[in-house]
């Protein structure tokens, strides 16, 4: 099978869009002395794609309705064994709905994306399932993962058990509401600006964005490589431990991997918090939209850990407050260069591309109005960005992001571990449906000021439910050394054993 040929009217459009100017002659010209290119392509497309084998059968599920998904939270239930043996054994596993699933429907939240099929599993599927665990579906997330609320996915909003009417969190909305209404023991999640910390923060679970690179995101749509990361959520902490144990490690496909550490966390979950040296960064609180109640439970957490033996002090890192600052051109410029104009994929890297799912997401294109208000504004000022800056903003920032990961080094120099609010709010009402742009993008960013800086570094930091107040959960943010989530889990351990965080 041969690829189809320019015209000489497609090729002097391909060379006004490079700034060229060229004669009918010269296009046929170029026309006859690129045939040897184009036979080089019609050998590629000849060969078959080199993608890694699907391991396990399953059915491609169906959408519950009803009763059965009253918080909106399920894409897609269906059951996907894995080995009769392993770590997971007996655990069910629901994946969120950017993880590629073979032969299960996948739409990232987006309407431009129904309806595709993926022929790969992510690598983290497959280890969850040589681990012996189930995976039972796809949760519902929000639109190609842009927002901090759980109001944007194209299939309605997903509810926060704990209080219907109010937001789960974003962007792996599904994940953390099911587990937080004990329909799921494990959930995976992604977190590009918080969404892995900020719907478990939301709705009382256990979620670890590890280490940039310590899980592999190979076969999970892309968002920016830089601050792509995925990971466990839970309801408690050795959950969340033993999952990381199965899920980490390089799978020499992930360019985002580099010189990777890995340890057994489930052992460090009985080290308990003497000993540990604790660091409240004063910067994470008494932010504008800082609520009092959500600081004084979090200064709350810092002492019951002082109380189990740790030596707990405030401490100071100034730069943290540029953090999102910093982390707004990587993501706004890279996500609209790799995610959307790159078709999800993008250039410049090695390791597997899941061509099916970029030949899929490329047809946004024509269906640009479709988007959500959320995607359209990073879109817009990245594009900005790039178009009337050459990118020097995203360099400056990916510059700064490594001034920024020594400021956070230092501190963790001195302590072992820091802590501030996961978020500075607790769980917001869902915009109505008759929404102002304005309240719609608000509700999708405002919480991102903790969380979107250890993108930024790719430090590990994991949010743990640390209280209620007016019946909605607040988050402890544990960050921790670069590949050190043993010493996170040990603290958060040693926290869940202290009392049930609900009557904290």
């Amino acid at each position: 099978m041969t690829v189809k040929r320019p015209t000489p009217e497609q090729l002097r459009a391909v060379a006004e869009d490079l700034g060229m100017t060229m004669s009918d002659e010269d296009i046929a010209s170029y026309l006859e002395i690129m045939q040897p290119n184009f036979l080089a392509y019609d050998a590629i497309e000849a060969m078959p794609d080199y993608l890694p084998r699907v391991k396990y059968p399953r059915t491609p599920g169906y959408k519950p309705e009803g009763e059965e998904n009253r918080y909106n939270a399920w894409y897609v239930k269906t059951v996907v064994k894995g080995a009769p043996q392993g770590k997971l054994a007996g655990k069910t596993v629901v994946l969120k709905d950017n993880v590629c699933l073979a032969g299960v429907p996948m739409m990232n939240g987006a309407s431009t994306l129904e309806g595709y099929m993926p022929d790969i599993d992510a690598t983290i599927v497959t280890r969850i399932l040589d681990a012996g665990g189930t995976i039972v579906g796809k949760a519902h997330c929000e639109y190609f993962c842009f927002s901090g609320g759980s109001h944007t996915g194209a299939l309605g909003p997903v509810h926060n058990p704990l209080k219907m009417g109010y937001s789960a969190g974003g962007s792996s909305s599904g994940s953390a509401a099911l587990l937080a209404a004990g329909e799921v023991d494990m959930a995976i999640g992604g977190d590009q600006g918080g969404s892995i910390r900020m719907p478990s923060s939301y709705c009382g679970v256990y979620g670890m964005k590890p280490t940039h690179g310590l899980v592999p995101y190979t076969g999970v749509m892309p968002i920016e490589i830089t601050l792509d990361h995925t990971g466990p959520m839970t309801r408690n902490v050795a959950d969340n431990a033993l999952l990381l144990e199965v899920l980490a490690g390089e799978d020499g496909l992930d360019p985002r991997q580099y010189n990777v550490k890995t340890e057994a966390y489930t052992k460090a979950l009985d080290g308990g918090a003497k000993g540990l040296r604790i660091g409240i960064v004063k910067e994470g609180f008494n932010l504008p939209n800082s609520e009092r109640d959500v600081d004084a439970k979090v200064k709350q957490a810092a002492a019951v850990l002082r109380d189990l033996g740790a030596t707990v002090s405030e401490i100071s890192v100034p730069m943290h407050a540029m953090g999102g600052a910093i982390w707004s051109p990587i993501a706004l410029e890279g996500a609209t260069e790799l995610m959307m104009r790159g078709n999800g994929m993008g250039t410049n890297w090695r390791g597997l591309y899941a061509t099916s799912l970029l030949d899929a997401h490329s047809g946004w294109k024509h269906r640009a109005d479709e988007l959500s208000d959320t995607l359209k504004i990073s879109m817009l000022v990245g594009h900005y960005f790039i178009k009337h800056y050459r990118g020097h903003y995203y360099a400056k920032a990916q510059n700064l992001s490594r001034k920024l990961r020594a400021a956070y080094d230092a501190a963790l120099a001195q302590v072992d571990l820091l802590v501030m609010p996961t978020l500075p709010l607790k769980a917001t009402p869902l915009p109505p449906p008759d929404a102002p742009r304005a309240l719609y993008i608000q509700r999708a960013f405002e919480m991102l000021a903790n969380t979107a800086p250890f993108d930024a570094t790719g430090h590990p930091a994991m949010s743990v439910p640390c209280g209620l107040s007016d019946g909605l959960p607040v988050g402890l943010m544990i960050i921790g050394k670069q590949y050190d989530e043993a010493t996170i889990y040990r603290a958060a351990a040693a926290f869940e054993r202290a009392g049930d965080w609900k009557k904290m």
